[in-house]
């Protein structure tokens, strides 16, 4: 060992790989951004040198590591889950010396990110573009980062990602019991929706069937939620919205059509979708006869629109 070891830690943990060094090394110490105390070591500070030493470090980047890693010392850490990578970003654009815009953000200015990110996601799902949903995943998963981030500082209140994952873990442990706790098997979808409806009455206490129903979503789809939630719990459909209004119809469209299990928020989306694209071929038509798309009465356009599948 002629120029050193930088050996990266995690907290208190270090990597496997350098435990038989660390036994033989005669000299170890704890880099400026290391507690030393933690590791029983000396701080970096009471160093002769830097020749032929061990360092404990908590990134390459701190000064004492950074020097001994441009003079050749090898590096010995253990790599960094991607996830756990994404959330350490996440802090240090947040930290003081990171980026002064996600610095300012709240829960409430981050919303609209959220909601816009969401359905990037969903149309890159509806279009079956690998490529798209590889990257609004990661979109929405920084959306589930920032708002932790957020919240950990919050003085009256604070948890982080780590809360965050082990309250999903509790939850679908909890609300699988046939799987991790050797309850009866469950073996139609239709049971274990069930299932889970009667679980989470009990760990959330609810009072009604409609507690815990996002009333902000899309109006098609909270129509069609509630109309899922009124269907198990029996309620008739006479008893539904009544009149000619446009409202009124398009509740009891959207809410019996989730009963039948169809999704009326994404199949109204669809038709929405090719509906554009119509109006796109036939603008296109429009402008390949020389015409402009701007100039079309009803006649023209009934001319370019492209012909309906059979």
């Amino acid at each position: 060992m002629s120029t050193g070891v930088v050996v990266i830690v995690r907290g208190t943990t270090l990597p496997g790989a350098a435990l038989k060094i660390l036994r033989d090394a005669g000299a170890v110490y704890a880099a400026t951004d290391v507690d030393p105390a933690a590791f029983g070591v000396p701080a970096v500070i009471e160093a002769p040198s830097l020749k032929d030493v061990v360092l404990l470090a908590g990134s390459r980047d701190e000064p004492a590591a950074s020097l001994l890693i441009a003079t050749g010392a090898e590096v010995i850490e253990t790599p960094v889950p991607p996830l756990v990578e994404a959330a350490e970003v996440m802090d240090r654009l947040r930290s003081p010396g990171g980026c002064p815009w996600d610095a300012v953000q709240t829960h409430d200015s981050l919303r609209q990110y959220l909601v816009e990110e969401t359905y990037e996601l969903l149309d890159a799902i509806e279009e079956g573009d690998r490529e798209a949903l590889r990257e609004e995943l990661g979109d929405v998963l920084l959306q589930v980062l920032f708002h932790a981030r957020v919240a950990a500082e919050d003085a009256e209140d604070p948890f982080g990602i780590d809360d965050v994952a082990a309250a999903l873990v509790a939850k679908l442990v909890g609300r699988h019991p046939h799987v991790f706790a050797g309850a009866d098997q469950v073996h139609t979808v239709e049971h274990q929706n069930l299932k889970w409806e009667e679980l989470k009455q009990r760990e959330k206490q609810r009072q009604s069937i409609v507690d815990g129903v996002a009333l902000g979503q899309p109006a098609v789809a909270l129509a069609g939620k509630l109309g899922q939630r009124s269907g198990r719990a029996g309620i008739p459909l006479d008893l539904f919205p009544e009149g000619t209004a446009a409202a009124a119809q398009l509740f009891r469209i959207a809410a019996t059509a989730r009963r039948a299990g169809v999704d009326a928020e994404g199949e109204l989306r669809a038709v929405a979708k090719q509906f554009a694209k119509d109006i796109q071929a036939a603008e296109q038509a429009a402008r390949d006869a020389g015409l402009e798309p701007t100039t079309l009465e009803a006649d023209g356009w009934r001319k370019f629109w492209p012909p309906r599948p059979e």
